[in-house]
């Protein structure tokens, strides 16, 4: 990458963050040989490991927070479990038994299959690929694993064990039109019996103290029908999930008593106390106190709070990262931060949906020391809290990058792919100066200016009651166009961020529309439509703009020796498009314009050209690096004295993925098969 100042150099080791996104198929050939990054391959699946920078660094106290902050996370590891789905446990349970006791020929290929799905098993936590949300389908026979039952003399009752082979529950998450998304989708935040008519009824009649700052109602809890009455059941001490919530209250007390300062500690207090009581009002006065809470070494994410896996948007899945600061890179880029007033101001947005005052966007490169949940194994490269729309307006938000996460990414893949889907030279030269500058660049803007950007007009309800199940890609697609509009403007030069403005935004036009339109699709079995949020909003922007842009030819589709390539023609009538969508994605939020968003998504987001579709799979047939990746965690190993007491925590690495897994499975498995 031909970068010259020393700033930019920097900066290509901290614009990488992305909302629970995944990382650019077209990265470098790995410079680092002293660490093995990747450990092992299977199926469309890489495992990867990560590094802990700057550990030695930390006092002991801070290392002690460190660590009681991972504990804390890993005691509710299997609540993400029983989430996805009602089976799982019970499922992952048989499994471990059969894979941890069996003593007959592990050299067959039955074995070899069971084996590699009960990686798939483990890596997206449960029985549902972590991705697609189709039900991982075994390479082996409903008689092979009866024959593993009986050798091991492991038990799993009818209903999970024949979901394994049949066609029920065959979607943890279904968004499709033709049917009752709650009734359809697997995923366990509701009952089986409950379907969307009862959910929309049910919320209808809640109503917030306070409109103006409306509770995440729904956020911690499953939505049951019992005896023809919806009622909740709340995750919390003493409730649903409460065995596993006492073991994260545990160490989270641990956590407070070694807290960096009182802010610190107060909101770690008010998270202990909203897991006791699984107060509503008590999570905003958490997420609003973890906010401000800005100084120290340490930081961590911890609760239900990403609602992608809900189809309705209400239920928080469980994740927990926690993170140590990089304040010399986040010093770097405090330049975003001090400027998100700039970009609201001139923004394409409509007067009435911009911010007066952009408030308390702060941006930090952090080091993950520890996942779990919903982050762990498929870990996201940023992150930005809290969701709630009022306090990101009243108090602000954090935003993150996980700079470690990403240096292993940038380590461990291959640039193969660009050179097999670019048009032409000139794309490929731009691609390899700027490419990852500029997709750093834009997952930044995306995260830092991008979701702190816009507001709901007065009397508008949040978006996951205006805009329902498309809320979530509705906002994705708001914050890429916020970041695609910005990276092709001469600011980021006068800021100091970029030295050629124009080409590192050319860089970033190409390399959305190729993944938008193509890329992406090697992700997909042939015949699926797109579902995943992230995937929808990218093909729904950029088919718009190609089909928007057609009259002027803004960018040609090409076929050459039978291949299809994607042109940009026109990069200031791009930038003009994607200005015209901005605004208009906006005026669906603030307005909760529901026929508009599901005419933009299902008009452009949701189907695959299914023709270009085998073409993009077959010519990727020659690239053998898996399309999905994830890590195992660091291990922290805390050195007692006599007195019991810690004295020093050690950084390792674990064997490998299995090794990690079974550990996990033996040591935090605090929750019964059926919750």
């Amino acid at each position: 990458m031909n970068l010259k100042s020393i700033v930019t150099i920097c900066l290509i080791a901290v614009f990488a963050l992305s909302c629970k996104d995944e990382v650019k198929e077209d990265l470098v050939e790995s410079t680092e040989v002293e660490f093995s990054f990747t450990a092992e391959q299977f199926a469309d699946l890489r495992i990867q490991r990560y590094k802990i920078p700057g550990w030695e660094n930390l006092t002991l106290k801070e290392q002690k927070l460190v660590y009681y902050l991972t504990e804390a996370g890993l005691a509710g590891r299997d609540i993400m479990w029983d989430q996805n789905y009602r089976h799982n446990l019970k499922i992952r349970r048989a499994l471990e038994h059969v894979y941890t006791s069996y003593s007959g020929d592990k050299t067959t290929a039955n074995w070899k299959a069971f084996e590699v799905y009960l990686k798939r098993v483990w890596f997206s936590n449960g029985i549902h690929h972590h991705y697609s949300n189709d039900k991982i389908k075994p390479d082996f026979t409903k008689d092979y694993l009866n024959e593993l039952f009986l050798a091991t003399d492991t038990k799993l009752d009818g209903a999970a064990f024949d979901v394994i082979f049949n066609d029920k529950d065959s979607k943890k998450v279904n968004l499709s039109n033709d049917v009752d998304n709650i009734a359809a989708s697997a995923v366990n935040f509701y009952g089986p019996n409950v379907d969307s008519t009862d959910v929309r009824n049910f919320y209808k009649s809640k109503t917030s103290p306070n409109p103006e700052r409306p509770l995440s109602y729904g956020l911690n809890s499953q939505l049951v029908k019992e005896n023809g009455v919806l009622k909740e059941r709340v995750y919390k001490s003493g409730g649903l999930y409460g065995s596993a919530i006492d073991e994260i209250v545990k160490w989270l007390e641990k956590a407070q008593g070694v807290a960096e300062n009182k802010a610190q500690g107060d909101a770690i207090g008010l998270l202990i106390l909203y897991y006791k009581t699984g107060d509503l009002q008590t999570w905003d006065d958490y997420n609003v106190a973890w906010t401000a809470a800005t100084d120290g070494n340490v930081d961590y994410i911890n609760s239900f709070i990403e609602v992608y896996n809900d189809p309705a948007g209400y239920r928080g899945s469980y994740e927990t990262i926690v993170q140590i600061n990089d304040f010399d890179m986040s010093k770097k880029m405090a330049v975003l931060s001090e400027n998100a007033q700039w970009f609201e101001d001139n923004s394409p947005l409509m007067d009435a949906h911009k911010k007066d005052s952009v408030i308390g966007v702060t941006y930090k490169v952090v080091t993950v020391a520890g996942e779990a949940g919903d982050a762990s194994p498929s870990t996201p490269i940023g992150v930005n809290l809290p969701n709630a729309n009022w306090i990101r307006k009243e108090v602000g938000s954090k935003s993150v990058s996980l700079g470690n996460i990403t240096h292993a990414d940038n380590n461990s893949g291959s640039s193969g792919r660009l050179k097999e889907f670019v048009h032409d030279d000139e794309e490929l030269k731009l691609e390899e100066e700027y490419g990852q500058l500029a997709d750093k660049l834009h997952t930044a803007l995306h995260e830092v200016v991008g979701h702190a950007s816009g507001q709901l007009n007065p009397g508008v309800g949040e978006t996951k009651e205006t805009l329902k199940k498309y809320a979530s890609t509705l906002e994705e697609g708001r914050a890429d166009l916020v970041g695609l509009y910005y990276l092709y403007d001469s600011k980021l030069q006068e800021l100091g961020l970029v030295e050629d403005w124009k080409k590192v935004g050319m860089a970033a036009y190409d390399g959305y529309i190729r993944n938008g339109l193509m890329g992406q699709l090697i992700r997909l079995k042939l015949g699926d439509n797109v579902e995943e949020a992230h995937m929808v909003n990218r093909q729904w922007v950029s088919a718009w703009a190609f089909e928007k842009g057609e009259a002027d030819n803004v960018i040609e589709k090409v076929t050459r020796d039978g291949k299809t390539y994607y042109n940009i023609n026109d990069y200031d009538k791009l930038h003009a498009l994607f200005g015209q969508l901005l605004r208009e994605t906006q005026r669906i939020k603030s307005e909760g314009d529901y026929a508009a968003v599901e005419a933009l998504v299902e008009g452009y987001g949701v189907k695959v050209d299914q023709t270009l579709h085998a073409e993009v799979l077959k010519r990727n047939e020659q690239f053998t690096a898996a399309p999905y990746r994830g890590f195992v965690n660091p291990v922290l190993v805390p050195e007692l004295n006599d007195a019991g007491e810690i004295t020093a925590i050690k950084v390792t690495q674990p064997v490998g993925f299995k090794e990690q897994m079974l550990n996990y499975s033996k040591n935090y498995s605090h929750l019964p098969d059926v919750n």
